[in-house]
């Protein structure tokens, strides 16, 4: 027992870390209330701690290889557990929304240092099983949060969402320094200061644009400003990359088709998962009048589907191609949000998003334990870590982007259905439907550029017992 307790701090610190992405969606109606938050203040409540995870997890990657891995992964901890005692603490929204970034900062030294850890720590077929715990603890984490929000923001008050982090960050931090191998000596790299600024700048100011053009029309000026600074920034962060020595995406990459492949695929993946739980919570509480715990218990039939086929069928997806868990389960996800679209209505109750809900659950399951080391295996050998890093940041930049999106659509129909004069419950349903087809849209979209793209011979996932590429992973 006493060899996986290094597996344990490590899943520890994925499960909050990644729990922490979609916790809050069922506290944001009180959330709201108690801090007399604008729906905007609330998108931010989520956006600002999944873009600084997005922003920051290649340069944590960076730092894990220069001061250690499990030096980086115990500073993580601290980070976020101190910025989650903070958000508890909040007197109002912006501090809230400024704790969620630092959090964001200290999840990404710890989702950064994650997978080499583990590589560090196991070899042979041990190291099989530990990256499969860990896949399936990744895979369930962020579908398990509504449901684990409902029930602390409803017995304690939305407080308990951070709070609870406290005592598990502890033990991770006991059990790491006690159990995880310290790092052999001091790497001799370089931090790519000037691309992580520009990527930043980049998504941030895309962030702000889509939040801002959906409260304030699309013709604004701060709106308009927010979108031409964002293409600056990414027309910078591409120079920048091409001319550094050690940037933080290699771009040679990308012009492989099947890494592209993949890494659109993670981006579009996220955005058509997870990004509509936010709007989905709010309906269930704000229109049907759901407590919080009922509220999370609507959204369970995605996190127990997730976690039953990524737990059970994990060790076979590692044996396939790799566009066929991730095409197939993008595919699945794309349609169980076609069916959100077609049953929910004004009339609807919560049964209508069980089987859409499920059906995403299974697609969840499928594409996430192989997402990452179907990437690696994209990679040269020399790049694996820095593959990894790339389509984590997608991912987290695809539920950023995704939920800045989606609330424009959904704020828009809002506006435009009662200004018609229909009722709210008409008003969220036209909402709804609306971003559950623009996730369908993207879920398709990402099955069909993965099965394009990834080329068949290559194996999704496969970790060699002797294969040093994990070690890297976080990059």
């Amino acid at each position: 027992m006493r060899k996986w307790l290094p597996l344990v701090t490590i899943c520890l610190g994925a499960f909050i870390l990644l729990v922490d992405v979609t916790i809050v969606n069922v506290a944001l109606p009180s959330m709201a209330s108690d801090l007399d938050a604008p729906f905007s203040a609330l998108q931010w409540v989520i956006d600002g701690y999944a873009l600084a995870l997005a922003a920051l997890l290649m340069v944590a990657g960076s730092l894990g290889d220069l001061f250690g891995h499990r030096r980086l992964y115990v500073a993580g901890l601290t980070v976020f557990a101190a910025a989650s005692l903070g958000a508890a603490l909040s007197p109002d929204a912006a501090v809230l929304i400024s704790a969620r970034a630092v959090q964001g900062v200290g999840g990404a030294a710890m989702f950064a240092t994650s997978a080499a850890l583990v590589a560090a720590t196991y070899q042979g077929r041990d190291r099989g099983v530990a990256f499969g715990v860990w896949g399936a603890v990744n895979g369930a984490a962020a579908a398990a949060g509504p449901i684990l929000g409902g029930l602390l923001t409803q017995g304690f008050g939305w407080q308990a969402i951070f709070l609870v982090n406290l005592p598990i960050a502890a033990v991770a931090v006991v059990i790491a320094l006690r159990a995880l191998p310290a790092a052999a000596k001091r790497g001799t790299g370089r931090l790519d200061l000037p691309g992580a600024a520009t990527f930043t700048l980049a998504a941030a100011a895309l962030t702000y644009a889509l939040i801002r053009g959906g409260d304030d029309g699309w013709t604004d000026p701060l709106t308009l400003t927010a979108f031409a600074v964002a293409v600056v920034a990414a027309v910078a962060f591409v120079l920048v990359e091409a001319r550094s020595d050690h940037p933080m995406i290699d771009l040679a990459l990308l012009r492989r088709p099947g890494f592209s492949g993949l890494l659109g695929g993670a981006l579009l993946y996220q955005a058509a998962a997870f990004s509509g739980l936010v709007y989905f919570s709010l309906w269930l509480q704000d229109v049907l009048h759901l407590s919080p715990i009922r509220g999370g218990l609507a959204l369970m039939p995605m996190a127990g589907t997730a976690f039953v086929v990524a737990a059970v069928g994990g060790r076979y997806m590692h044996r396939l191609p790799a566009r066929v868990p991730i095409g197939g389960g993008l595919f699945i996800i794309g349609l169980g949000c076609a069916l959100l679209a077609v049953m929910v209505h004004a009339s609807s109750g919560q049964a209508a998003i069980i089987t859409g809900l499920a059906v995403i659950g299974v697609g969840v399951g499928f594409t996430t334990p192989v997402l990452v080391s179907a990437a690696v295996e994209e990679a040269p050998p020399h790049r694996a870590g820095m593959a990894g890093g790339a389509v984590n940041t997608a991912r987290q930049l695809g539920m950023t982007l995704g939920i800045a999106l989606f609330g424009a659509v959904f704020s828009a129909r809002l506006r435009t259905v009662t200004g018609h004069g229909g009722s709210v419950h008409a008003a969220y349903a036209s909402g709804l439907d609306r971003i559950s087809l623009y996730a369908a849209a993207a879920g398709l979209a990402g099955a069909i550029g993965v099965v394009a793209l990834v080329r068949p011979a290559r194996t999704a996932g496969t970790v060699p017992a002797d294969s040093p590429a994990p070690a890297t992973a976080g990059r």
